[in-house]
């Protein structure tokens, strides 16, 4: 709305002559637009399933106010586990005609308290390759049944640990047309796995991130160009680990902080691939 606010400020600089009438009228189109999109809702939810016999717990969203079948994410959590982050980000692409489903790599009793307690469950996951992907697995089959699903355009996200589960889930074959990695954990212990990656890939990463350093951005890159995956990797300049998530807070002498400019730039970048992969 915004933006149309501004378009009819330089049509009244430009054309001196515009009436009365044609101004109310524009304002009042800005207004209907408006009215319109209030009236959309978004519904949100938990979904209980299974892996195995381990009880998970995901939450979706999406527009009620969509019609037919519509494109799908699939959000992988953090080494936290999924919290209102995860919540939050399946809100807003639900607000972007998405499908969006954020999975539970844990277990729906699982909710570490601590970092040492957040990191610990983590380790036990990746320790577990299969478990892990299959983990993944249980949540991409989830999204895909919701009756709202267009299963020829299901993409995926993951931020820290739940990159590195998003691309596991790739490694495994899984069917998602797009990928995007947002400070991922890149290193996998099944490299030539890679030859199994169906889609496009992109990788949002810190240039600046001790915990996922330069030697692990180089083998990520072999890996791919190995696998001849149609890949892409951003580097964002004095970015840190979890650069996306405010709860890292801004010392930049830490390991992980936030950086809201390449926040900013990486959701754009994020969206840009999407339009171009489950937008058509």
């Amino acid at each position: 709305m915004a933006a149309q606010s501004r378009r009819v400020k330089a049509g009244i600089s430009n054309l001196g002559g515009i009436t009365k009438l044609k101004l109310f009228t524009a304002l009042a189109g800005s207004l209907v637009l408006a009215a319109m999109a209030a009236q959309a809702e978004i519904k949100t939810g938990s979904v209980d399933y299974k892996q195995g016999d381990t009880a998970l717990r995901g939450f979706y969203a999406y527009d009620t106010d969509a019609q037919g079948k519509r494109p799908a994410i699939l959000i992988m959590h953090q080494f936290m586990g999924l919290t209102p982050f995860e919540q939050g980000i399946a809100e807003k692409l639900a607000k972007m005609g998405y499908v969006a489903f954020a999975a539970d790599v844990y277990g729906a009793d699982v909710h570490p308290k601590t970092p040492q307690e957040g990191f610990g469950v983590m380790g036990k996951v990746e320790h577990d390759n299969a478990m892990w992907r299959a983990r993944a697995a249980a949540g991409l089959a989830v999204l895909t049944a919701m009756p709202n699903v267009d299963t020829d355009h299901v993409g995926m996200i993951g931020y820290c640990f739940g990159g590195g589960t998003a691309l596991e889930l790739d490694r495994a074959g899984a069917p998602v047309l797009a990928t995007v990695v947002f400070h991922g954990i890149l290193t996998t212990p099944n490299p030539a796995d890679a030859k199994n990656i169906k889609g496009h890939i992109l990788a949002l990463q810190g240039g600046d991130n001790p915990v996922v350093p330069q030697k692990d951005v180089a083998a990520f890159e072999k890996e791919m160009l190995d696998a001849h995956v149609d890949w892409e990797l951003v580097q964002y300049n004095n970015a840190r680990h979890a650069y996306t998530m405010v709860s890292a807070g801004n010392d930049q002498t830490k390991p992980a902080a936030y950086n809201a400019e390449a926040e900013h730039r990486s959701w754009i970048a994020m969206t840009d691939f999407f339009n171009e992969y489950l937008k058509h």
